[in-house]
């Protein structure tokens, strides 16, 4: 096998480190960088190129299925590989929809990241075993009902998607502005958006929500109250 590039995504150092040396134990991979926000992956990857993406789902300025999206937006080849402690079946489904290639869970052995690598450099998915035992109740039970589940989940645009993660973070319509490079009129104007779609009109609502979705980490979920 050629060397596999490969951009570590986690907002925990030891958590990079480990991984890095695990990878770096196999002699073709290498490690091209490490990020450690959402957003700092989606430039790196721009940068870099790395054939996998090895990204946690709770990060932040940008949480991991939104950087996911706009990753493979980007750069198609890549395959990003989710290594999260979250194992609901509401963050699986966020992962996939984002168009993950994988998804481990943290507790997982740690001979499972490898595999996943090599099985979806092949083109294949790989999914830790107890999502994947999981993943085939679910598509049997799909098959059984005539996949009469009609999807509820109201559709937010990327901007939107990005400006509700930065308020239920804390960050003010200037800070957002700031971050995403808009004006703060656009950016009030996404938020306006945002609730009006979501029928939340508050912050502390916002937060509650993007905690349920598993937008920001639920221990955020505490933060404004207005």
């Amino acid at each position: 096998m050629s060397n596999t590039t490969v951009l570590l995504v986690d907002d925990h150092t030891i958590v990079r480190q480990g991984l890095r040396a695990l990878l770096l134990s196999e002699g073709d991979i290498s490690i091209v960088a490490e990020a450690q926000t959402g957003r700092e992956a989606v430039e790196l990857v721009a940068q870099h190129n790395p054939r996998i993406v090895i990204m946690d789902l709770a990060m932040p300025r940008l949480n991991g299925a939104e950087a996911t999206r706009q990753i493979l937006k980007a750069v198609p080849s890549a395959k990003v590989i989710v290594l999260s402690t979250y194992g609901d079946d509401e963050h699986v489904q966020q992962a996939l929809s984002a168009g993950a290639a994988a998804y481990l869970l943290k507790q997982t052995a740690a001979e499972d990241v490898v595999q996943a690598i090599r099985e979806v450099l092949n083109g294949n998915a790989y999914f830790s075993p107890a999502i994947a035992k999981r993943l085939r109740e679910q598509t049997c039970q799909e098959r059984g009902e005539g996949q009469q589940q009609a999807r509820s989940d109201v559709e937010l645009t990327q901007r939107e998607a990005e400006v509700l993660q930065l308020i239920a973070e804390g960050y003010a319509n200037k800070q957002i502005a700031a971050e995403l490079n808009l004006s703060v009129k656009t950016v009030e104007k996404h938020r306006q958006q945002v609730m009006q779609k979501l029928g939340i009109h508050n912050i502390a609502g916002l937060v509650r929500h993007a905690a349920a979705k598993g937008i920001i980490e639920a221990n955020l979920a505490g933060v404004p109250n207005a």
